[in-house]
């Protein structure tokens, strides 16, 4: 006999249970690390892909993490408004390529309609219109790849940044907020590509129709048609937040610094996602103790169970030998039997633990407003890795153990 497969086939035919269970209990051990894992990692690379078309953020002094919230995630919440005397600065700086306002308030059937100049829809000339054309002049619209309207179709936005605004007596608009009492509507003249974040759902206008229906200045002199820069610094109000694309590296810096004043805060959103990558690393650690914590207590159990089984076997180990089978032989059985179901078990737990970081992503992606691609990385294969190369250790245990009891004891049992 040289061959053990074919008794390890037989011993996991004739101990299915076992069998079944040893797998679940590693795969589930394995998996959770992986999930934990694989799912910080994609939000990380999601959120960091989300901000790439910011490169500096100006807004009212106030949350940092909010300004970058409401801007670059398009979760906007009631912040304070940078002054208008910002906007104009911004945009004349040296070193600046535009500095496009921000301007939230109105919604479509829950899609936020965001006011804007032209450069920034085209992020600069990046990004060009996958149908249509941007918008040239005020009551036209460019949408997102998420928003249902194709070009030609007509909007009218109702005031709300949320899909549902009740009233003070909380009652609901049926078209999702509350329609103006000035007669807007918008056309839809372009749709842009897919971005895989939160702006595919967003409606662009030009911001001056956003500050005239809210019966603000538009920034250039009454009766005038114009929209976009150059700004009447007379006539502009305060906005949300200003996104700035400079020139250069060394100009985005010299421009954060200029813009960092007592009545305006400016930064990168790349600051702001660093300290939140921290915390997110913080639970990692935790979560990623708790997974070895439980590997350890998987491994243990496992070793248990299988140090019961082949004790309660040690009658066919013995025939085995009586029959001629050398010791090598049945150690190399028991240790086959042992290191398979372990290797088995991570390799199903890496499979597991993608599929569950996969689908926790599906339900999350939607809240956050960007995709994040879930993905196995060196960790999760150095992880399952470890429980297989632990596997092998394990295995030794119970072959061991097998080969020191005689033979004529084990015929006994």
């Amino acid at each position: 006999m040289f061959n053990p497969l074919p008794v390890v086939l037989a011993d996991y035919r004739r101990h299915r249970l076992l069998v079944a269970l040893t797998l679940i209990l590693v795969a589930l051990a394995v998996a959770i690390g992986v999930a934990v894992i694989a799912q910080e990692r994609a939000l990380r690379q999601g959120s960091a892909r989300a901000a790439d078309d910011f490169d500096l953020l100006v807004g009212a002094p106030g949350s940092p993490t909010q300004l970058v919230l409401s801007s670059v995630y398009l979760k906007p919440q009631a912040i304070p408004l940078v002054s208008g005397d910002v906007l104009a600065r911004a945009t004349t700086a040296r070193g600046v390529r535009y500095a496009a306002p921000i301007a939230f308030g109105d919604n479509w059937q829950g899609h936020p309609i965001v006011g804007t100049i032209a450069e920034f829809a085209q992020r600069g000339g990046a990004l060009a219109p996958s149908a249509g054309r941007l918008f040239a002049r005020r009551g036209e619209a460019v949408v997102g790849a998420a928003v249902p309207l194709a070009p030609g179709a007509t909007l009218r936005p109702a005031h709300g940044i949320h899909a549902h605004d009740a009233d003070e007596d909380g009652d609901e608009d049926e078209d999702h907020g509350h329609a103006h009492e000035h007669d807007l509507t918008y056309t839809v003249v372009g749709r842009l590509p897919p971005r895989h974040n939160a702006w595919d759902s967003a409606i662009l206008v030009p911001v001056e129709d956003v500050w005239a229906a809210h019966d603000l200045p538009v920034g250039h002199a009454p009766g005038s048609t114009q929209i976009g820069p150059p700004w009447d610094a007379t006539q502009l109000p305060g906005v949300p937040a200003i996104a700035v694309k400079p020139e250069s590296v060394s100009a985005a810096y010299g421009l954060r610094g200029q813009l960092r004043t007592p009545e305006s805060l400016a930064l990168f959103p790349a600051e702001v996602l660093n300290a939140l990558y921290g915390t997110l690393g913080d639970v990692r650690d935790m979560m990623s103790l708790l997974a070895l914590a439980t590997q350890i207590l998987v491994v243990l159990a496992v070793l248990m169970a299988l140090l019961v089984g082949f004790l309660a076997r040690a009658r066919q180990f013995a025939v085995l030998r009586a029959i001629g089978a050398g010791a090598r032989y049945v150690f190399c059985v028991i240790w086959l039997e042992v290191s398979l179901l372990v290797a088995a078990g991570a390799a199903a737990g890496l499979a597991l633990g993608w599929v569950a970081s996969w689908l926790l992503m599906q339900w999350i992606a939607p809240r956050a407003g960007f995709a994040m691609p879930v993905s196995l990385g060196i960790e999760e294969l150095r992880l399952a890795a470890a429980l297989a190369a632990a596997g092998l250790l394990i295995a030794l245990v119970p072959a061991a153990l097998g080969l020191r009891r005689p033979i004529a004891q084990g015929l006994r049992a």
